[in-house]
């Protein structure tokens, strides 16, 4: 490709891609000891009040940003399922 304007956007959102990905894989590493520490201590999987906290959080953040907030409300409830998706999975092994 010939376009070089082009190719310094795409370069620029891949180093931002491979930033998100190492940003999320270092969250996913604490929220699995928190799950540990929730199914060593038998804590329940989800905290629908922090949930929400975190949510309206981002929200404000994400306006701050001049991000759309649904967006990111969208991005971060998709997160939090699947970690209480993996808290419930330790849960089950504790148990068993």
């Amino acid at each position: 490709m010939s376009d070089e304007t082009l190719q310094r956007y795409r370069q620029s959102i891949d180093r931002i891609d491979a930033a998100l990905v190492f940003l999320l894989a270092e969250r996913f590493q604490i929220t699995q000891a928190v799950g540990r520490h929730k199914a060593e201590t038998g804590l329940p999987p989800a905290d629908p009040g922090r949930e929400d906290r975190q949510i309206a959080r981002l929200r404000e953040l994400a306006a701050q940003a001049d991000l759309d907030p649904e967006f990111s409300e969208k991005f971060l409830r998709f997160i939090i399922d699947e970690v209480i998706r993996h808290h419930a999975q330790m849960q089950d092994g504790a148990k068993a």
